[in-house]
Order: structure tokens, then sequence, then C-alpha cells
């Protein structure tokens, strides 16, 4: 982890390298990108890129492959699906975290921001580490778990009612624009799990199919892995499936308030 470098812009160095639009660009867009690279000195910076939108799709993940593919080929970031399904390519744009394949330069007024998803370490550019991350989400266990024998003939069946209860949770990609819009997460991200981690645990305490509810709530039943939260809702508003992680958290709580009394 030594390598890696906790974005902070107040260290950011304003005057990186400066790439102009080339002659007869008819629509120049200027892009202020976050560079570190652990391997060069000088890090980490902001990049000045003047990218000719004539000749470019409309949304920041266009751009920024334009600037890889024509400009600057080392500029380093995730992305795949480029329909707001995987997560790839979440990261901080005009000063809020979301993704790039789903946020339109035209939403933009005046020079366009981009940062690494904050607070995480930064292994390159505008790739951060997620490696805790993913070892918060998998240890709330996000499978099924069942003690009763599977039917012989049929799928563990349910309602349509209990399944439209798991339909919204279940929609997280893990791009983990919440928990890092998160203060609570920015100063706990060693004990709290963070809004993705528990709203993939909620999906799994309210399964009517799973059989290990009271395990799971146990298992939260921390002052720091859920009672770091809030409720300050930054989680919601920077999620960009429209789904309410504060509310989830929320609903822990009192879960586990209720079996008490």
């Amino acid at each position: 982890m030594a390598n890696f470098r906790l974005p902070d812009n107040s260290r950011v160095r304003r005057d990186g390298k400066v790439y102009k639009a080339p002659a007869g660009a008819k629509k120049v867009r200027t892009f202020r990108i976050y560079r570190f690279d652990p391997d060069v000195p000088g890090n980490p910076r902001l990049d000045t890129y003047e990218v000719d939108m004539a000749s470019c799709g409309p949304m920041v993940l266009d751009a920024l492959i334009k600037i890889k593919n024509e400009i600057d080929s080392t500029l380093t970031f995730r992305r795949s699906c480029r329909e707001g399904i995987c997560g790839s390519c979440a990261m901080n744009i005009d000063g809020l975290n979301t993704l790039a394949c789903t946020k339109a330069c035209s939403d933009i007024s005046g020079d366009v921001a981009i940062y690494p998803l904050p607070h995480m370490p930064v292994v390159k550019d505008l790739v951060p580490d997620l490696t805790q991350f993913y070892a918060q989400y998998a240890s709330v266990k996000p499978w099924l778990q069942t003690r009763t024998p599977a039917p012989a003939d049929r799928e563990r069946l349910q309602s349509k009612a209990d399944q439209e209860k798991i339909d919204r949770p279940s929609a997280c990609i893990l791009c983990a624009c919440c928990s890092t819009a998160c203060p609570s997460y920015w100063w706990n991200s060693d004990r709290y799990l963070g809004p993705a981690a528990l709203l993939a645990a909620y999906r799994w305490i309210i399964d009517s199919r799973d059989e290990a509810t009271g395990e799971r709530l146990d298992a939260l039943e921390d002052p720091f892995k859920l009672y770091r939260c809030h409720t300050i809702m930054n989680c919601t508003e920077a999620c960009p499936k429209d789904l309410n992680p504060a509310k989830t958290i929320a609903e822990i709580k009192k879960l586990i308030a209720d079996r008490q009394h």
C-alpha cells in the first residue's frame, strides 16, 4: 500500500501538462483530470485536455476514451459495459460521485473536473484500490444460507410480494459511489462496513428463502460495523441506480431493536 495515495485536492499540483485542441476544432470542452503514477515523481497533478466534442460521444466516458485513444495513451481508468450496469467507471465528476458512462458532458457547465473516488487509495490516475471495499462486501456473506434441504422437484420459491422486497436492493452494482460519499466511511472504513456492504446485507436479511437472519443481525450488531451511520443521506444522493442505502441501514437498525423487545 506504500505506493498508493489518498486523493487530497489541496495537494494536487495545478500546473500539470496541457494538451491543446487541434487546429480547426469546432466544439472544444476542457477536461481537468487527476493524475497519479506511483512510478513518476511530481504527483499528484491535474492535467488539462481540450477535446473537440464535435467528434466525440456525449458522455464523460466517451471523452475519456477519446483522450486515451487520441491524445494521451497513459491516462488510466476503469470501464466495461458503458450501460450503467457494471459500475467499473465510477469516479468523482464535477464534484459528485457518479458513473462516467451515464454522466452527460452537457449536464456540466464550464470545465469538467474528474477525480478518482474520494478517500480511497489510488492505484493509478482514476483507478482506486477497492480491495477493502470488496472484502467488506464478502464479509456480509452475500449468498443464500439455508439449513433445510432444497425441494427435490423445484427451486426454492417465494411469493411475488417477497420477491419485490429484495428487487431494489438487488439492483446494487457495487460501484462504491455511495460508500465513498460517506464521511463515516472516510474516517472509519477499517471498521464501518459502509452503505454498499450494508445494503447487500439487508438484501439477504429480508430474503424470505434465507434461514440465517438471526446470525446476520448478530454479526452486524456492532458499534462500528453498523452504527457509524448517522443518516446524512450522502449515500442515497450519490447512488447512480436511485437506490436508498440510508433507508436500508435504518431498517437493519429497526430489525435489531425490534428483536430486543
